[in-house]
């Protein structure tokens, strides 16, 4: 059984100066091919989207190097950031806010931190807002942040605050605290682990599985980012503790295989590999099957 590291290395960065100021956004959207302008109203909270990279890592099938998962021993072992997304208490969301493209010299500062808690789990090139392709962050950057307005208002910041807000909700630390640590072998409650974040952070979280293993936890919070529970329409708490159609009761959160672990099944796979030359050895110096039977 592997544990989460205990040690989360917190970088020195400054808050931003929050302000809630009332407003629409432009945002673009893409009809029959085409981008064009489409007004949306602002955000009503966001939404940060955490990602565990194992669950995500067992779906690669090649590897490249913009792909976290291809790492090795160094690969992700703790939960690292999807996006910070501003929703609507409906449930939909903006997207596309503005004509700004993704820089990645804007965020040059930053890129050592990024890379480690907020990396690529794929070699895939997502889509940006304007037709194209570009790189992960790219995408979070044009397609959510840029509707972040007006409680963040560039690049840098986008991705500043959403580095903050990561290391200050630490949801690695308080799971491994409360006794649920990565393993191949055990599945947890999943109401155990909703229940570790309540009593963490005061809010409700929302739990995304795929095939029995944690993939997702998303935190809510209000515009000056203090906790919430995720989506409310009609006055009315939607359920958002998990998807019933993806989170069974009892979950896992599967650890990459390391080598120790290979180690350990290799006296069984070196004697099956015995037997195996044993019978071909056989099989060569008698007549055929029947006469091995015999000497067998």
């Amino acid at each position: 059984m592997a544990s989460f590291s205990g040690q989360t290395r917190i970088i020195a960065l400054p808050w931003l100066l929050l302000a809630i100021i009332g407003g629409s956004l432009c945002a673009r959207k893409e009809v029959n091919g085409s981008i064009e302008e489409a007004n949306q109203r602002e955000f009503d909270y966001f939404a940060l989207a955490l990602q565990w990279p194992v669950t995500y890592c067992r779906r690669t099938r090649h590897c490249c190097s913009s792909n976290a998962c291809c790492r090795g021993s160094n690969a992700p072992t703790e939960f690292t950031i999807h996006g910070l997304w501003p929703d609507y208490n409906d449930g939909s969301w903006p997207s596309c806010c503005s004509r700004t493209s993704f820089d990645e010299k804007e965020i040059s500062t930053l890129t050592n931190a990024l890379e480690q808690y907020w990396p690529s789990l794929s070699c895939g090139s997502p889509s940006t807002c304007h037709g194209t392709r570009g790189s992960f962050w790219a995408h979070e950057w044009e397609t959510h942040g840029t509707c972040s307005f007006p409680v963040i208002r560039d690049e840098y910041n986008y991705f500043l605050t959403t580095l903050n807000v990561y290391f200050k909700y630490n949801v690695t630390r308080v799971l491994n605290e409360a006794g649920y640590v990565p393993s191949n072998r055990e599945k947890y409650p999943l109401g155990g682990i909703v229940s570790a974040i309540e009593n963490a952070f005061h809010t409700t979280p929302q739990v995304v599985c795929s095939h029995g293993a944690v993939e997702e936890i998303r935190l809510c919070f209000y515009k000056d980012f203090k906790p919430r529970d995720c989506g409310v329409a009609s006055d009315i708490k939607i359920d958002m503790v998990t998807s019933r159609s993806s989170c069974p009761k009892y979950v896992s959160l599967p650890v990459h295989v390391s080598s120790g672990e290979t180690l350990f099944h290799m006296p069984l796979l070196i004697n099956i590999a015995l037997v195996a030359f044993t019978l071909v050895f056989l099989l060569a110096v008698t007549d055929g099957p029947l006469q091995w039977i015999e000497v067998f």
